[in-house]
């Protein structure tokens, strides 16, 4: 397969995939239970929710990895299953992908601070390494270190993918809208910034996930192309801010509305386009369809 730069070089608009979370919900997963441990434990649950993004047509998909790291795991007992754990979710999502959809191994925070002194930035850097190699070698053809908030943390992320793998990296942060209508992480971190530091930091491509929907997310990608016109851009935007009734939660951007300002968003610059909390895979194939117009 061509790298995914080669493909953005090329002009190409490629579609992601949408939420996992809410799916396993709706399978089964109870608050409180790992959702990485559905790798082993509900193999056919977790490769239905990747085969679902790729009957929508995505031209990539995600794993069910974003909490395997050492640090998340072992608050489940199971911090020595990282490898298991993570190498299962690239195979299930290589399993549904094929030959022709790409596989992008997600690797998310820790939860641990290194300004509070919980953890070392080479502790950091050896968890984040054994998740990446794990899910290469269960077949990603690419490293996904996503909604991030500190800058830090997500520099030690992009080493341990970049100096272990020989995957392409892409690394998102999350975004926050202030009331003075700026966007900045929940470290402080804004998207300009953010660019000059990741792409310093050797990312592949970047970009911003989750806290906003597709309105919020088009700002926040001019402002990232504002300072550099070269990157490549994915962009993963939830449905809407979330909306909780009756203990159900749900979210109001539909895959006809957020579809509507696909266009605007690759005008802005974007040239990934998924979703995140509350997608589905009709929002994903209306996402195909907006670019395919």
């Amino acid at each position: 397969m061509k790298k995914l730069t080669e493909r953005i070089k090329a002009k190409e608009i490629l579609i992601s995939d949408g939420a996992w979370g809410t799916f396993l919900q709706q399978k089964g997963l109870q608050p409180g239970e790992c959702p990485e441990l559905w790798n082993l434990t509900h193999r056919d649950d977790v490769l239905s929710i990747a085969q679902s993004y790729v009957n929508a047509g995505s031209d990539m998909i995600e794993t069910n990895s974003f909490g395997g790291s050492r640090f998340k795991l072992e608050h489940f007992g199971l911090a020595d299953k990282v490898y298991d754990l993570n190498k299962a979710a690239a195979e299930i999502s290589r399993e549904a992908a094929g030959a022709a959809v790409y596989v992008l191994g997600s690797i998310g925070p820790t939860g641990k601070f290194l300004m509070m002194e919980e953890v070392t930035a080479e502790e950091l850097t050896e968890g984040f390494r054994e998740q990446a190699m794990a899910l290469e070698a269960g077949g990603a053809n690419a490293i996904i270190i996503e909604t991030f908030t500190d800058l830090d943390e997500a520099r030690c992320a992009i080493r341990a993918a970049k100096e272990n793998t020989s995957l392409e990296v892409i690394c998102t942060m999350t975004f926050d809208k202030g009331v003075d209508g700026t966007y900045h992480s929940m470290m402080g971190i804004s998207p300009a910034v953010m660019t000059a530091e990741l792409t310093e930091a050797g990312a592949d491509i970047i970009g911003a996930n989750c806290g906003n929907g597709m309105e919020g997310m088009i700002a926040i990608t001019k402002e990232i192309r504002s300072v550099n016109a070269e990157i490549p851009i994915l962009i993963h935007a939830n449905a809407g801010a979330p909306i909780y009734k009756d203990g159900v939660t749900s979210f109001p951007e539909t895959p006809e509305y957020m579809a509507g300002l696909v266009h605007e968003l690759i005008l802005g610059g974007a040239n990934i386009i998924g979703g995140c909390c509350g997608t589905t895979p009709e929002h994903i194939a209306k996402f195909v369809a907006a670019v395919n117009e």
